[in-house]
């Protein structure tokens, strides 16, 4: 008797464009018609796909200065306090924008500096 566990194995590895071929292979050789199974087994893989997409959730956000608003000089200040840049590379960040201010941050994180900034006077967009 053939191993089940490693067939199941196999068919699992298999493409869906191999997965179709072996459909029809067998549609030929027994002589039956797979058509409503092939079309839940689409549907499933595009649901398990979609479930996949869902499942990457993003963890690291980049708090990104869109214009520094009126209160230049209060979002220079704020900008210096969180990335600890000197007078000179701050305002040249601040004037630059839109720049980002700190990459790769957490959700909270990026929520707090955003709320900083947004409080000096800048116009902050997290990505």
């Amino acid at each position: 008797m053939a191993d089940l566990a490693k067939i199941v194995e196999d068919l699992s590895s298999l493409t869906v464009l191999e997965a179709a071929e072996l459909s029809k292979l067998l549609e030929e050789k027994w002589g039956v018609s797979a058509a409503a199974p092939v079309a839940v087994a689409a549907a499933g893989g595009a649901a398990g796909g979609a479930a996949a997409a869902v499942e990457e959730e993003k963890t690291e956000f980049d708090v990104v200065l869109v214009e520094a608003g009126a209160n230049k000089i209060n979002v220079i200040k704020e900008v210096r306090a969180i990335t600890g840049l000197g007078l000179k590379e701050a305002k040249d960040l601040v004037e630059g924008a839109p720049k980002a201010v700190k990459e790769a941050v957490s959700k909270a994180e990026a929520a707090d500096l955003k709320k900083k900034l947004e409080d000096a006077g800048a116009k902050v967009d997290v990505k």
